[in-house]
């Protein structure tokens, strides 16, 4: 028999530590065979004690690679020229990436077969790995960080007097039967890599920033230190019904807390970019990454209908009584504007959900310093005449006849594009407007 290394083929004279890499390489690919006791040119020079060579693979195997790779080998003593040697058949894990347990899911643990050697793996083909094998549910993917802390998931538990051992965290999906943690893991962790990004403004736009801050760590600190922040400027405003002094804060807390545990709970991870929220003098904002599922309304959301896109993160809040159940944070945040003459908003994309909570308190404010400012109805109107006189319009054709800001002209014309009043065309920057025919 000629021995030749190849794409598919390793040689090596005796058992050495580089082995691992060989057969992990060989793993995340399309698989190979490893002979031992032939030198890389090809010579055979044999093994005293084949049984035992084998053995000390076996062994280095199931210690120091992850996951478990055994029943992908298969062991065989070949002789050849009156010489014995040892040939390792590895196949196409089913499990990839395999990696070296200490060095974890990163490009010095992770190998591929490139040529006749074996390299370290990119951070894209480890997640291609990943997704191949694991599926596209982002929540029970493998974290490409495997280093992770709870600290603040701990404090969490420990409030409902729960543990957070490892017995727990892989009934929960942090982590895998394997000991490897998940993306929901990383979630949880001290180490999690995505952020809201928290931004208060002067007025109703963007024009001037009062104060911005970004918030890290576990989404149990993102939470407490995002409601804090949120809490600190929900300020109380008093009147008077006769004799008896009535105390109301600008946004009711309840509402507060489900649009943040919505952001939270529903947010598309999958994605990197941050989650918003965003302070306005008459209006709160939260903006999560994600659209609405497949076959999902805002009809359907409306009436709390939901399809969880992140279940076992939703499982953990609701096992520590964060949330009630499913569907229910709608249905709260609306029951908490019942009877205050407001009404939240919700506005959805292909990539993006907002939950707006209005001001409960800046509507008395306005009558008083804006009292020119045209209702509802009269804005309506002032939209129609204005398209009978030009024909075609835009949105800042309306800001400028009506004074009023971005924010509030696009709620205007989409109100009036829904009701039938207006007919939308074109997309972005080419949107106008016109009366039906």
């Amino acid at each position: 028999m000629v021995f030749k290394e190849s794409e598919t083929v390793e040689l090596k004279s005796v058992v050495v530590d580089d082995i691992k890499k060989e057969i992990i390489a060989f793993a995340n690919c399309e698989g190979g065979k490893l002979y031992i006791g032939v030198q890389d040119d090809g010579t055979v020079i044999g093994l005293d004690d084949p049984d035992g060579a084998a053995l000390q693979v076996s062994n280095m195997i199931r210690d120091a690679i992850k996951p478990d790779l055994t029943m992908f080998l298969h062991y065989e003593t070949l002789n050849e020229d009156g010489k014995q040697i040892v040939a390792v058949d590895i196949q196409q894990g089913t499990e990839r990436p395999y990696y070296i347990a200490k060095k974890g899911l990163r490009p010095e643990g992770v190998y591929v077969r490139q040529g006749y050697s074996s390299v370290p793996a990119t951070n894209t083909a480890i997640r291609r790995m990943i997704k191949e094998t694991d599926g596209d549910h982002f929540e029970d993917m493998r974290s490409l960080n495997q280093e992770l802390t709870f600290e603040a998931a701990k404090k969490q538990f420990a409030k409902k007097d729960l543990p957070l051992g490892e017995a727990q965290m892989k009934t929960l999906g942090i982590m895998t039967h394997d000991g490897v943690y998940t993306n929901l893991g990383l979630l949880l962790s001290d180490q999690c890599v995505h952020t809201i990004k928290v931004a208060a403004f002067e007025g109703t736009t963007q024009s001037q920033f009062k104060d911005r801050k970004e918030f890290s760590g576990s989404l149990f600190q993102q939470m407490d230190e995002v409601y804090d922040y949120i809490d600190f400027r929900n300020q109380i405003h008093s009147s008077f019904q006769k004799l008896y002094r009535i105390d109301q804060r600008d946004y009711p807390e309840t509402a507060v807390r489900e649009a943040l545990l919505n952001l939270l709970i529903h947010r598309e991870y999958s994605y990197r970019a941050s989650s918003f929220v965003s302070l306005y003098a008459d209006r709160i904002e939260f903006t999560s990454i994600g659209g609405l599922l497949s076959g999902v309304t805002l009809n359907d959301v409306m009436m709390g209908i939901s399809v969880c896109r992140n279940v076992k993160l939703a499982n953990i809040f609701y096992r520590l009584e964060l949330i009630e159940a499913y569907g229910t944070g709608m249905r709260k945040i609306r029951e908490a504007y019942s009877e205050t003459g407001k009404k939240p908003e919700i506005e959805t994309s292909e990539n993006a959900f907002k939950i707006i909570l209005p001001n409960l308190n800046v509507q008395t404010e306005t009558k008083k310093t804006d009292v020119n400012k045209p209702a509802d109805d009269d804005q309506e109107e002032a939209v129609i005449s204005l398209a009978k006189k030009q024909g075609t319009f835009t949105r800042k054709d309306v800001q400028k006849e009506l004074g009023i800001s971005q924010t509030t002209c696009g709620r205007l014309l989409k109100k009036m594009v829904e009701n039938g009043q207006i007919i939308q065309e074109g997309k972005s920057r080419n949107t106008h407007y016109r009366l039906p025919e």
